[in-house]
């Protein structure tokens, strides 16, 4: 019982976190750290895709933005498949997610 309190204190603040995050913070990070190779609009630079050998996932498409915030900060500060991680966004993760989230259709 007390593990389950505990568990949903931590997913209560980690909800608070991504909801504090800040969506214009997040566009001048994205724009320092994502735009070249997602694109301005998410739907990804098809020169860096065809160099990399990749499909880029549009970020405004309904799989990505069904991910929840946990996973899209993960794969921002930890890299997914040939996607390095982005260390110099590793801070603003949450700001860059709430960025994404105004993208969803």
């Amino acid at each position: 019982m007390r593990t389950m309190i505990i568990a949903l204190g931590l997913t209560a603040a980690a909800a608070t976190a991504i909801q504090a995050a800040d969506a214009a913070a997040g566009k001048a990070a994205y724009d320092k750290s994502c735009k070249s190779c997602h694109g301005q609009d998410g739907a990804g630079n098809p020169a860096v895709a065809k160099m990399m050998k990749v499909d880029m996932r549009d970020l405004k498409s309904a799989d990505v933005q069904a991910m929840s915030d946990g996973d899209l900060a993960k794969v921002i500060t930890d890299g997914k498949g040939k996607m390095k991680p982005v260390t110099a966004a590793s801070g603003s993760a949450n700001d860059i997610v709430a960025y994404l989230r105004t993208w969803k259709k």
